[in-house]
């Protein structure tokens, strides 16, 4: 009872930080609102500004294949193909 009665004072205190969290604002170019639409559904939007620095067009393309095929994102081809256009032009590539 005691460790419920903590976790559930651990979580009340926490409520505040998330709600002053804000949402990341993508580079404003073609393909964002697929990226939005796609990639926010299951993941921050955060990863993808932290990775950039790091990232490179076939990097790009492998983690949309992975996000399709491992993990399974359903983003039709059109979709993926717009996606990996955005990121290799705004944010590595």
């Amino acid at each position: 009872m005691r460790t419920l009665t903590i976790a559930l004072l651990a979580s009340l205190l926490a409520l505040p930080a998330l709600a002053d969290e804000t949402q990341t604002q993508l580079k404003d170019a073609p393909g964002r609102d697929k990226v939005e639409g796609n990639c926010a559904a299951c993941h921050s939007l955060d990863y993808i500004q932290m990775n950039s620095p790091f990232m490179n067009a076939a990097t790009w393309d492998a983690e949309v294949k992975k996000m399709i095929k491992a993990m399974g994102a359903p983003i039709s081809d059109a979709d993926a193909k717009a996606i990996k256009e955005y990121l290799v032009k705004n944010y590595g590539g």
